[in-house]
């Protein structure tokens, strides 16, 4: 005998199947009257024949011809095929102005620096006027072209620039070798939102830059400002490589952090939006310091990224706490480079400097009678400390925050290099030309701080580690232009010849 339960469950297992067709049917566009809009809105006759099934089989065919050429194929493709080729550019957006009001934004691109052929906008705005004369359309098949190449070109240009406007063109991390700052990119979900858009125009406004800095770099790109000392096309080219990073989705977010510049040789506390403390600082050595990479000829100079061995990498992470009167590990480059030719040249050098030898982990008691022409060529089987004091490189404190590239801000008993106007002259560290002050920002008054102010004081110190609570994030970056707080464009030089990399990516962009 039958079960009546297995009856009730295939029952209602049919009812929500049908329901949930139902549903979702009503939910997908109906365009069996695609060619009826298309002739009322168009007056042209040829649209009397379209019909979706007619023209999904072009489609296809245009797509499968276009593809290679499309900055998205891939997620094009993906849309299209899983809503069967609905052309929602051309049903939904052509005649209610929206694509009209896109290929404006396109040919605007350059007010952000970027080049108007990226987005197809003469090519997207002729289309737009064939498919809506009376008289544009001759026959049914190059109808049926002409509305796929308009719906292929539409998503792809506008997913392209949304992404550009919201994002920036160039992911940093494919174009530097010593980029570690968290970037947030596009992904298909974000990028998605662009087919659900019912009014496309509304949508392109809302994405348009806001940010004051960025605001003025613009005006300074029309108006065709001049900086100091560099021509007119390269203060433009300038501008247009920091108007792409300030695209990057890279920036701060928190209310209060530290931010150092490389170009600027500056670093800044930022709290609440204001800088509420501001240093010296001196970065690590670059490779651009006679400006022999330029804007002006880019085409000739640095396309691809070559960091000089001593280069401060860009980078966010935390401050977690800070060692006074610290311990210096020397790196195996400048053991080999520098400490060891010192020693060759010194023998009590290394004395001089409180530097301690160690080989196999056992420490050497008397280096003076180490044979160093020898140890030049088996310099990794030694490694060299240098105790706290005032010799140490890293002088009295250094700030810790977990990073790939073992740098860190410090002290240093070498202040000379501050009355600089280059401060290019570190192994990569940051050098902090007012330790004490930025302990004091981040610790505050007290407990901490007095013992921090006391041990680096010390006549005879001794390592002391001190975590900071709560954590401060840091951000290394690098910038090459920007209005300061009097509405001044400011300029610095390429230290690094970053901005040549970055101007070479965009410009190969086709």
């Amino acid at each position: 005998m039958p079960d009546p339960n297995n009856k009730f469950h295939l029952s209602f297992a049919f009812l929500l199947f049908a329901s949930l067709s139902i549903i979702l049917s009503s939910c997908k566009k109906s365009r069996s009257d695609m060619g009826k809009t298309l002739y009322t809105k168009t007056k042209n006759k040829v649209f009397k024949d379209v019909t979706p099934e007619g023209f999904a089989e072009v489609f296809q065919k245009v797509l499968a011809q276009e593809k290679s050429k499309l900055a998205y194929p891939t997620m094009v493709s993906n849309f299209y095929n899983s809503n069967d080729h609905d052309p929602i550019f051309v049903m939904d957006h052509l005649f209610n102005g929206d694509l009209k009001a896109a290929v404006t934004y396109y040919q605007n691109a350059p007010l952000h620096g970027m080049d108007a052929k990226l987005f197809k906008a003469d090519q997207i705005a002729a289309l737009i006027n064939k498919l809506t004369s009376a008289k544009g359309e001759k026959t049914l098949d190059e109808a049926y072209h002409d509305m796929a190449e308009l719906e292929i070109q539409s998503a792809n240009s506008a997913l392209l620039y949304s992404n550009a406007i919201q994002y920036g063109l160039i992911n940093p991390k494919w174009i530097y070798a010593r980029y570690y700052t968290v970037t947030k990119r596009p992904d298909s979900t974000s990028m998605s939102e662009i087919f659900k858009r019912t009014n496309l125009k509304t949508y392109l406004d809302s994405i348009q830059p806001k940010d004051p800095q960025y605001l003025a770099l613009q005006k300074a790109l029309v108006s065709g400002t001049t900086a100091d000392g560099i021509s007119q096309e390269e203060t433009k080219r300038a501008i247009i490589v920091n108007l792409e990073r300030l695209r990057w989705k890279n920036k701060p977010t928190e209310n209060k952090y530290v931010i150092v510049n490389i170009p600027d040789y500056m670093l800044n506390v930022i709290d609440s939006g204001k800088s509420v403390l501001n240093m010296k600082v001196c970065v690590g050595e670059g490779r651009n310091k006679t400006n022999s990479y330029s804007l002006a000829a880019y085409t000739d100079t640095a396309k691809i990224d070559k960091p000089f061995s001593h280069e401060t990498p860009q980078l966010n992470s935390v401050i977690h706490s800070v060692q006074v009167n610290p311990v210096w590990n020397i790196p195996q480059s400048i053991v080999t480079k520098e400490i060891i030719k010192a020693a060759q040249d010194d023998k009590f050098y290394l004395a001089n400097k409180g530097i301690d030898v160690y080989k196999n982990g056992d420490k050497i008691s008397n280096t003076e009678s180490i044979n160093w022409n020898a140890a030049a060529k088996e310099g990794s089987d030694y490694e060299f400390k240098q105790k706290p004091g005032d010799e140490n490189s890293l002088g009295k404190i250094k700030f810790l925050f977990n990073n790939k590239s073992s740098v860190y801000l410090h002290d240093t008993p070498v202040k000379s290099a501050f009355k600089k106007a280059d401060r290019d002259v570190s192994h990569g560290c940051v050098r902090l030309g007012n330790p004490q002050g930025l302990a004091l920002n981040l610790f505050g008054a007290g407990e901490n701080y007095d013992l921090i102010s006391k041990d680096m004081a010390a006549d005879n110190p001794d390592p002391t580690t001190i975590g900071l609570s709560p954590k401060v994030p840091v951000y290394i970056t690098y910038v090459t232009c920007w209005t300061d707080d009097s509405g001044v464009l400011q300029f610095r030089k390429d230290v690094y010849g970053l901005d040549v990399v970055l101007y070479s990516a965009l410009t190969s962009i086709k």
